[in-house]
C-alpha cells in the first residue's frame, strides 16, 4: 500500500482549464475542481492554501468523476492552491504540485489506478 500511495503521489495531475471573457455585469462563474479518481479507494478531498490552511471540499467515489466547488474564501484573484487527495482506510494523504488557479477556472485532479 506504500508503494501504491508514493505513486500515486507522483502522479496526481492537474490541469487547469482556460476561462471565458466575460462581459460586464455578468456573474462570475465559480472555481470548481474535476477529481478523475481511477483508484479502487474513495478520497476525501481537500484544497490547501500556501499558508497551511486546508477546507475539506468533499469525497471523490472510486472509479467515478466527481465535481467540487472551491470556496469563494479561498480565491484572491490569482491563487495558488494545492489539492489533498486522502484516501479512506489509508494513512496517506498526497498533496498535489501547487497550481495558480483565476476565479472561475475549473481545475481536474486525476488520481491514477494503484
Amino acid at each position: 500500500m506504500r508503494g501504491a500511495m508514493a505513486v500515486l503521489a507522483a502522479s496526481l495531475l492537474l490541469v487547469m482549464a482556460a476561462c471565458g471573457a466575460r462581459t460586464p455585469g455578468q456573474e462570475e462563474e465559480p472555481t470548481t475542481l474535476e477529481v478523475d479518481n481511477q483508484s479502487s479507494l474513495d478520497m476525501v478531498i481537500y484544497v490547501v492554501r500556501t499558508s497551511g490552511e486546508r477546507q475539506r471540499i468533499g469525497t471523490a467515489t472510486a472509479h467515478l468523476r466527481s465535481r467540487f466547488r472551491i470556496p469563494d474564501r479561498f480565491m484572491f484573484g490569482l491563487t495558488p492552491l494545492r489539492f489533498q487527495a486522502d484516501p479512506i482506510g489509508s494513512d496517506r494523504a498526497p498533496v498535489s504540485q501547487e497550481i495558480t488557479v483565476t476565479p472561475g477556472d475549473t481545475v481536474v485532479l486525476r488520481i491514477p489506478p494503484g
